[in-house]
């Protein structure tokens, strides 16, 4: 080839390096990694048990050894140097809200502190926390530089920093002047002026809504496991309106335990009873069933799939069946072991909250009529407002993702772990 021809070939690839320069805050932050999985060729896929939580679009922050230490006296990290934000606004829609649950305290950050010559006591729970006062936010000085909790601080994520509550804690931070919300996880100090209270991330404060204006008047209320379904039914529900779960079981037909005593007679329970009768579960005794559990639980209640052609009668069965020989005899002390619990902890699930007393006794029969175990209600008052708590358990901690899965296959959201 030619000189000028491998002239000619390599400008388009020199136009395209030139067109990818520029800086760092005119441009989008690195994307997470995507993989694309695809099934197995000639293996049957089975219902996944484990809850995939979303991800953020956004790689998440390393550390920035350039940031570490420079600590002036009184405690500020390089108090003359002005921080900054990106000029890239990012998609806040598709990153999601940090999981409300329970975590040890970090090692760093819970004690006792002071700045600018003033004691600062970090509180024993964050729980019943509520304050009101201005927010603030901070980014690009901060991004990559760890926390007072020992994390990387990540202005994509939705975290914040607070001077009291106990690192790591969640809270729900409102706008109280457009009335946006979102949920973050505190895990650094901050901010030290009198009139603000809390300083959150670059992506949080994008959400509330006051990139532009710098701060914005909020409310801070803590959250602890089970009480994040509380707190949004509690706040987006006023006088006579229903839920999104409410919505869903109202319009999921009524168990027969919910239509009251029309009819004793015994026949009222058969569809419930035949239709679970005819459910296959993919999972039985804690392993997976396949091809030949398959045929035989059709066999058992002589069920064929369709296939478009004529086939045979059953014989019929003869008037006096031979009844099965009976079960050899089992040493009691075996028996006893294998139906003893698992030496874990045991845990509750919180599966939904209502703000229908009826709705949530719905919900319950469906777990009942479901052969969910332990299920059952409690009420509350939650900002003035009645709700139903919809809970199973406590259950032994290696059962629950189990039954984690069958809830969110009966149609209800991922449960949350909380103490009773």
């Amino acid at each position: 080839m030619s000189p000028r021809r491998l002239l000619l070939a390599a400008l388009p690839l020199a136009l395209a390096a030139c067109a990818t320069t520029g800086t760092a805050s005119k441009s989008p932050p690195p994307q997470g990694p995507k993989v694309v999985v695809q099934p197995a060729q000639g293996v049957n896929p089975t219902p996944p048990l484990r809850h995939h939580k979303p991800v953020s679009p956004y790689a998440p922050a390393q550390e920035d050894p350039g940031k570490r230490g420079d600590y002036v006296a009184g405690g500020l990290f390089r108090p003359g140097e002005a921080d900054s934000v990106p000029d890239y606004v990012p998609d806040v829609d598709a990153i999601p809200e940090p999981e409300v649950r329970a975590e040890p305290r970090a090692r760093t950050g819970n004690k006792s502190y002071s700045v600018l010559g003033k004691r600062y006591q970090v509180l024993d729970s964050e729980h019943g926390y509520v304050e009101e006062g201005g927010a603030s936010y901070y980014g690009n000085k901060f991004h990559g530089r760890r926390t007072s909790s020992g994390e990387v601080y990540d202005m994509y994520a939705f975290t914040a920093a607070h001077k009291s509550l106990p690192l790591p804690s969640y809270a729900r931070v409102t706008n109280l002047d457009n009335g946006k919300s979102v949920v973050v996880r505190v895990n650094d100090r901050g901010p030290f002026h009198s009139n603000r209270i809390i300083d959150l991330s670059y992506a949080a404060a994008v959400k509330l809504g006051y990139r532009e204006r710098g701060t914005a008047r909020v409310e801070v209320r803590a959250l602890t496991p089970g009480e994040l379904q509380d707190a949004s039914l509690a706040q987006k529900q006023g006088p006579g309106d229903t839920s999104a779960m409410d919505a869903l079981v109202e319009g999921l037909p009524r168990a027969v335990a919910a239509a009251g005593p029309a009819d004793p007679a015994p026949q009222a329970a058969a569809p419930a009873t035949s239709a679970r009768q005819y459910r296959f579960d993919m999972r039985q005794d804690g392993k997976l069933m396949g091809a030949d559990e398959f045929d035989a639980w059709m066999r058992s209640r002589q069920v064929r799939v369709a296939t478009g052609k004529p086939g045979t009668p059953d014989p019929v069965a003869p008037a006096n069946p031979v009844a099965p020989p009976p079960p050899p005899p089992v040493n009691a002390a075996v028996l006893q072991a294998a139906q003893a619990p698992a030496a874990t902890g045991a845990v509750t699930l919180q599966v939904a909250s209502f703000g229908s007393q009826q709705n949530a006794e719905h919900a319950l029969d469906l777990l009942r009529g479901a052969a969910i175990d332990g299920a059952r209600l409690l009420d509350a008052d939650v900002n003035g407002r009645r709700i139903w708590r919809l809970r199973v358990g406590p259950v032994d901690e290696a059962r629950a993702p189990e039954l984690a899965a069958r809830l969110v296959g009966l149609g209800f959201g991922q449960p949350q772990r909380v103490r009773d």
